[in-house]
């Protein structure tokens, strides 16, 4: 790192900085400014932030290290999400914005009712707010440690190559934690959105210039030297079928791993950015949103720019990687080492401060998101209820960096990024098919989810400790079968020997949110005069065009950063023009069609 690339970390750092003291004021009226700006985001800001949140300095080294285990199609550990991400687009979007509420975990209390709902908003708001959040503030704040280690060996802190029994680079980190936990507890949502909106831009800006100065290297010799020194296995974009022969380098996902991401793992597991139904930082920043129609734009942006935008820049630094250093024992470390050694001066601080910038807009949101569970759902419902707004504000910036101290600890227990996402995928398989049926089926209630959350949590923890469980002994992806399958009997069982919710709840419910479909049927008929949802199947069909657009977006970038440019520009043509309808009609609807349900 010459001086210039220090230059542009400290301006970065310092824009950064003062973006979000610009905001303190407002942040400070009340916890709606706090935690959902106003109610009054525009849709490019709202989806611009959601992606920035999933872009952070775990990302690019987790895709690097699917692409040395498995190829190109290793990335459907996430692409699968798409799928759920346009249900929320057509399906969600709206109600979620209807409902009203400040935090997804908030909205328990509205759908269900009584003790048992009580105890499901209680245990949601520590399981996510606190436990799950952690996690997820771990391992990013362990891949920018694995970016601190490989940029700077020999680092010191204060002289010290290790304080406390942590070494240099993952104090450093720390410290650069503790400045992303000032700025979220001074600015507030709308703050942290405005900095992701400049972070993502300078974050993807960072990447394709990495990628382009990597393929220019002359031991890589461009796509036709990655093509020439690698397996064609490796450039795939679906799986493999069939078993890979033993010992040969196909870099190949098997049929069986993607038939788990794409027939389980899309509507049965909870993941941050991409819940079935919605929710988590993704509900934020729709219950931020200033109408419906910004609500659902806003999540159809941040599905393009999610899947279509990101990926391949990663992925070709990922491919070079293998090239320039094959057999890493940790291969996301690859994806930094390409980073060293492939940019002059002064691109490579602009990286840096990119990979500087995706962990802050990452940490900034799951700081300020987990705190509303325990500031909302937690501590304002059950501990201190009647306090003033300015006090509810002050305990939200205490816990947001008691927060950032605890995912810190959380970070120096972790060994992979990508085996931390299996571990929570895998401790939430089952409990997506509740979030989605909630909306649109009234038998649904709090046991049915309150035992969609914990029966999976409970079956991982037998898995780890190594008891032999019928269905449960595969590893990640192809226990998701089994939990999945185990978790969706239990709930169904509890869901018809457990009281339905009573009905003034389901009635307020259902006059409130308005959803549609035939699953309200007898709640309807005691409220004739409420004007829902219809149109479901054109809603389906919808999200069939624009998840097929998404794909077809992202393969046809592939194939012309591949080489493959007729393919590409032609499938990519088509994802355009097919994304162009679908917004051009969700303009022009505002809302659905609302018919009486009487």
């Amino acid at each position: 790192m010459s001086p210039l690339d220090w230059v542009i970390v400290v301006l970065v750092l310092g824009l950064t900085l003062g973006l979000a003291a610009r905001f303190a004021r407002r942040a400070s009226r009340s916890t709606d400014e706090f935690f959902a700006s106003g109610r009054s985001m525009p849709w490019w800001l709202a989806g611009t932030s959601m992606v920035a949140t999933t872009f952070a300095a775990d990302t690019p080294l987790a895709v690097a290290e699917l692409v040395a285990q498995s190829g190109v199609a290793g990335n459907w550990l996430w692409w699968y999400a798409a799928l759920g991400g346009m249900l929320t687009v057509f399906f969600f979007a709206r109600l979620w914005q209807r409902s009203g509420v400040l935090t997804d975990v908030e909205f328990v209390e509205l759908r269900y009712a009584g003790p048992p709902a009580a105890w499901l908003r209680g245990v949601k708001a520590v399981y996510f707010g606190l436990f799950a959040n952690a996690i997820v503030i771990g391992w990013v704040v362990l891949a920018m440690s694995t970016v601190f280690r490989v940029l700077f060996p020999g680092m010191t802190v204060f002289g010290q190559s290790e304080i406390a029994g942590l070494d240099a680079p993952t104090v450093a980190v720390g410290g650069l934690m503790l400045l992303v936990g000032v700025y979220s507890l001074l600015s507030g949502l709308w703050g942290i959105a405005v900095t992701d909106a400049f972070q993502f831009t300078l974050a993807m800006v960072g990447s394709i210039a990495l990628a382009w100065y990597a393929l220019d290297l002359p031991e890589v010799g461009g796509v036709a030297g990655l093509r020439a020194a690698l397996p064609a296995d490796a450039f795939r974009f679906t799986p493999r079928l069939g078993n890979p022969v033993e010992g040969a380098a196909t870099l190949a996902l098997s049929g069986v791993a993607f038939a788990a991401y794409m027939g389980v793992q899309w509507w049965a597991s909870w993941y941050p950015g991409a819940e079935p139904g919605g929710g988590g930082y993704v509900a934020q920043r729709m219950l931020a949103a200033r109408s419906e129609t910004d609500s659902v734009l806003a999540v159809l942006w941040f599905a393009i720019a999610h899947y279509c935008l990101r990926p391949w820049p990663w992925i070709l630094v990922g491919l070079v990687a293998l090239v320039l250093y094959p057999g890493l024992e940790n291969p996301g470390e690859g994806y930094v080492m390409v980073m060293r050694d492939a940019l002059p001066s002064g691109l490579l601080g602009l990286l840096f401060a990119a990979f500087l910038a995706a962990f802050m807009s990452t940490i900034s949101t799951q700081l300020n998101w987990g705190t509303s569970y325990l500031v909302n759902d937690l501590y304002r419902r059950f501990m201190a209820r009647g306090k003033s707004e300015r006090h509810y504000v002050a305990v939200s910036r205490v816990l947001t960096f008691l927060l950032a101290i605890g995912g810190f600890g959380i970070a120096t227990q972790l060994d992979s990024v990508s085996g931390a996402w299996g571990l929570l995928l895998s401790a939430s398989a089952g409990i997506g098919l509740v979030l989605i049926l909630r909306w649109y089926w009234w038998r649904v209630n709090a046991w049915s989810e309150l035992t969609a959350t914990v029966v999976p949590l409970l079956l991982v923890a037998l898995q780890l400790v190594g008891l032999d469980v019928p269905f449960l002994t595969d590893p990640f992806p192809t226990n998701l079968f089994g939990i999945a399958a185990i978790t969706t009997v239990a709930w169904l069982i509890v869901t018809f020997f457990t009281r339905p919710t009573p009905e003034p709840t389901l009635d307020a419910f259902y006059q409130r949110v308005r959803p549609g479909g035939p699953g309200w049927r007898p709640v309807a008929a005691r409220n004739p005069g409420v004007e829902v949802d219809t149109g479901l199947g054109q809603l389906a069909l919808q999200w069939l065009l624009g998840s097929a657009a998404v794909y077809a977006a992202l393969f046809g970038v592939g194939w012309i950063v591949l080489g493959e440019t007729l393919q590409g520009v032609v499938t990519l043509g088509a994802a355009i023009a097919a994304i162009a309808f679908l917004v051009r009609s969700l303009r022009a609807a505002g809302t659905p069609a609302l018919v009486s349900a009487g």
